[in-house]
C-alpha cells in the first residue's frame, strides 16, 4: 500500500475516522497525567522557584509551533509537487492550531521571562523570530481567506509557507546563531548535560507528547472539516448548474 493512497479523500476519511479516537484518548491522557505531575508533583527551582513549571506549557508548545510551520511546509510542498488536495487542506488546517501554539508560547514565554529578565518582552533573536512566525501565521490564514479560487489560494499559500520557513527555523536556532540573546538554550538536547534534571524532564517529556497528540488530533479534525466544506462546496456547485 502506498501512502500516496491516503491523498485520496474517501481514503483520508475512512483512516482518520479509526484513527482519531485513539489519538484523542491518548492526548488527552498525556496532557492531563503530564500537567498533574509536573505542576503538582515536582519541586520548585532553586533559582526560579515555583515559576519554572510555565516549562510544562512553554516548551511544548513552542515546539509545535515551529514544527507546525514543518508540518504545513511539507504539505505544501506535496502539493505544488504531486497536486493531492488532501495536502493542502491538511495544510490549511494546521495553520490555527500552530498560530495558536505560538500564541500560547509567546504568552508563557512573557510570564516566565518577566520575573527572570525584568520584562514582559524584550527584543531577543529568538522571540522576534517568533513574533514574525505568528504574523506569518496569521498572514496564511488571511491568504486563504481573501482568494476563492481554491486551487490558487493553496499555490500562493504554499509559496508564502516556503518563506515564513526561514523564520521558523530563526526560531528553533536562534540562541545558536546570536549568542547575545537572553532567551537561554534548549530545554532539551541530545547532550544530556543541557537538558533539565530528572525530575522536570519526564514530566515535560510527557506533556510534549501529549502536546503532539493533541496537534495530530486538532489537525485530523479540522482536515476532515475542510474536506467536507470543499465537497458542500462541490454539491452547491452542481446544484446551480443543474
Amino acid at each position: 500500500m502506498s501512502i500516496w493512497e491516503y491523498a485520496n479523500p474517501k481514503r483520508f476519511m475512512q483512516s482518520s475516522a479509526r484513527v482519531l479516537p485513539w489519538v484523542t484518548g491518548l492526548a488527552a491522557l498525556a496532557l492531563l497525567g503530564g500537567l498533574a505531575w509536573g505542576f503538582f508533583l515536582t519541586p520548585d527551582d532553586y533559582r526560579q522557584g515555583s515559576t519554572v513549571k510555565i516549562i510544562y506549557l512553554h516548551v511544548p508548545s513552542a515546539m509545535l509551533a515551529i514544527n507546525g510551520w514543518g508540518m504545513m511546509l511539507v504539505a505544501s510542498l506535496i502539493w505544488l509537487i504531486r497536486r493531492h488536495h488532501v495536502s493542502a487542506l491538511a495544510a490549511r488546517a494546521a495553520a490555527p492550531v500552530g498560530m495558536t501554539m505560538t500564541l500560547i508560547a509567546l504568552f508563557t514565554g512573557a510570564i516566565w521571562g518577566q520575573p527572570m529578565w525584568g520584562t514582559w518582552w524584550e527584543w531577543d533573536p529568538r522571540l522576534t523570530s517568533f513574533l514574525i512566525l505568528f504574523l506569518f501565521y496569521l498572514g496564511y490564514i488571511a491568504l486563504w481567506e481573501a482568494i476563492d479560487n481554491p486551487d490558487t489560494a493553496a499555490d500562493l499559500t504554499s509559496v508564502l509557507c516556503l518563506v515564513g520557513s526561514v523564520f521558523a527555523v530563526l526560531s528553533r536556532y536562534a540562541v545558536n546563531f546570536w549568542n547575545q540573546g537572553l532567551h537561554q538554550g534548549a530545554s532539551l538536547s541530545v547532550d544530556a548535560q543541557e537538558n533539565v534534571a530528572d525530575v522536570f524532564w519526564y514530566p515535560l517529556l510527557t506533556c510534549i507528547a501529549g502536546f503532539v497528540l493533541l496537534f495530530v488530533a486538532l489537525v485530523l479534525i479540522r482536515t476532515r472539516t475542510e474536506i467536507r466544506a470543499r465537497r458542500l462546496q462541490a454539491l452547491e456547485a452542481r446544484e446551480r448548474m443543474a
